[in-house]
């Protein structure tokens, strides 16, 4: 077992969830949020930060960074001053690959910035040359030795900078590095994720000039000093996704609010073609389910695709279809890990490659498994909820990474999911501290 989970989910299956929710803001777009408030040396508000253990770690980054922050009923208060530490700890970076995101603000700010190579969730690697090589286009000198990343640069100038992948972590950092260039900077096959335009805004509203978030050119006029900003970070879409799915495999019907439906466009009309009723509202959807479940194909993509976020969630659901799925992996490579736990609990998944086959329909049972990353751990407990007897979810401390209170809100829906430590916990040492970081 994983030696840094003191806690488990105990889950008794079995019942319908039904009622409304809340959604927590976007943690793709806070920890992106908050590396962009470093490029200003005044103060900036950021809302609806959701409480999870990226948040904190990210808290703890900005702070080691030389940055007020405090952090207190979903407001964060960050005052980066003047000047900022250029190196970003081994400590930090190593446990959230997201944490690569401060190296185009330090940039842009300090005119070097020292990283750790990236850790986190271990779904296969996420190249970061798309960074790099973006980086150096706008004039920065880069250098890799013994573990970290060297970025250095005495002016960054404004240049065309075609990404061969739509990476979104390269986008962001670009797009942040860029506000600082001298003269227009144009970012070619840009990420459209909805996370860069709430970025893209929350710049603007610290005086940028950019055009184009959203669609695969962005333009950036930069050069031109930023001054703090306040803003609401918009609702989590995978979050959504992921109790919508927990609803359709319970039999439920549950609406979640605060989400533009267009966020999720592709998704809503794979589970409509899976049988699975949904109403689309103002900034509501809902997801209902009173029949059996149409086996459907996935393949996952850069937005508008299918989110590769949500692909080990929908697994859960495919194998409750009467028939065979086909689910097609395209952004990581190692997103299947958790295939092997899902068939623990009575999925029948096979895979090859970057594909799997869902059989179904199958009856899950509760057993013991264990989480292997944020969405792998999201899956086993939707599966758990849809299984007969009791699950045992252990290491959640992935799932605590990017869910806030989530045993609350299942709670809140009808599902049976209660927190308890491990029977042997981790020694306080390597504890991490809950509750709101100040």
């Amino acid at each position: 077992m994983d030696g840094l989970s003191s806690e488990h989910f105990t889950i008794n299956g079995g019942r319908r969830l039904h009622g409304e929710l809340a959604l927590s803001g976007a943690k793709n777009s806070a920890l992106k949020l908050m590396a962009a408030s470093l490029l200003a040396d005044e103060l900036s508000v950021i809302r609806r930060v959701p409480r999870i253990t990226d948040v904190f770690t990210m808290v703890e980054m900005l702070r080691a960074l030389g940055a007020e922050v405090a952090f207190e009923r979903g407001e964060l208060r960050i005052n980066p001053g003047a000047p900022l530490n250029d190196c970003a700890p081994y400590e930090l970076v190593r446990t959230m690959r997201a944490s690569i995101i401060v190296m185009g603000p330090m940039v842009a700010r300090n005119g070097h910035a020292r990283i750790a190579l990236p850790g986190g969730c271990n779904i296969g690697p996420r190249r970061i040359d798309f960074h790099l090589r973006g980086l150096e286009q706008l004039g920065a000198h880069v250098a890799i030795d013994h573990g970290f990343i060297d970025v250095s640069s005495d002016g960054l100038h404004g240049a065309v900078v075609p990404l061969d992948y739509p990476s979104v972590g390269a986008t962001e950092n670009l797009l942040m590095a860029a506000t600082a260039a001298a003269g227009e900077t144009v970012i070619e096959n840009a990420a459209r994720e909805p996370e860069i335009v709430d970025l893209a805004r929350f710049l603007t509203a610290m005086g940028a000039t950019i055009e184009g978030a959203g669609t695969s050119s962005i333009h950036v006029e930069g050069g031109r000093s930023l001054h703090g900003a306040e803003h609401e970070v918009i609702a989590d879409r995978i979050e959504a996704g992921t109790y919508l799915i927990a609803a359709a495999a319970c039999a439920g019907d549950v609406t979640v609010h605060g989400l533009d439906a267009v966020h999720l466009e592709l998704f809503l009309t794979k589970l409509r073609a899976m049988g699975v009723g949904i109403d689309e509202g103002d900034r509501s959807i809902r997801a209902r389910r009173d029949r059996g479940l149409r086996p459907v194909d996935i393949s996952t993509l850069p937005h508008p695709g299918f989110p590769t976020d949500l692909q080990a969630q929908v697994m859960v659901l495919l194998s409750l279809a009467a028939g065979a799925s086909i689910v097609t992996e395209n952004v990581f490579e190692n997103r299947f890990v958790v295939v092997d736990e899902l068939n623990r609990l009575g999925a029948g998944i096979t895979t090859s490659g970057h594909h799997a086959v869902v059989a179904g329909p199958r009856r899950l049972a509760g057993t013991v498994v264990e989480a292997p990353d944020l969405r792998g751990g999201a899956a086993l407990v939707i599966a758990g909820l849809a299984a007969e007897g009791a699950t045992e979810v252990r290491a959640i401390h992935h799932i605590d990474r990017g869910y806030e209170q989530l045993e609350e809100k299942l709670s809140a829906l009808g599902a049976s999911i209660v927190r308890a430590a491990d029977a042997a916990p981790r020694p306080p040492s390597a504890d991490r501290v809950s509750g709101e970081v100040r």
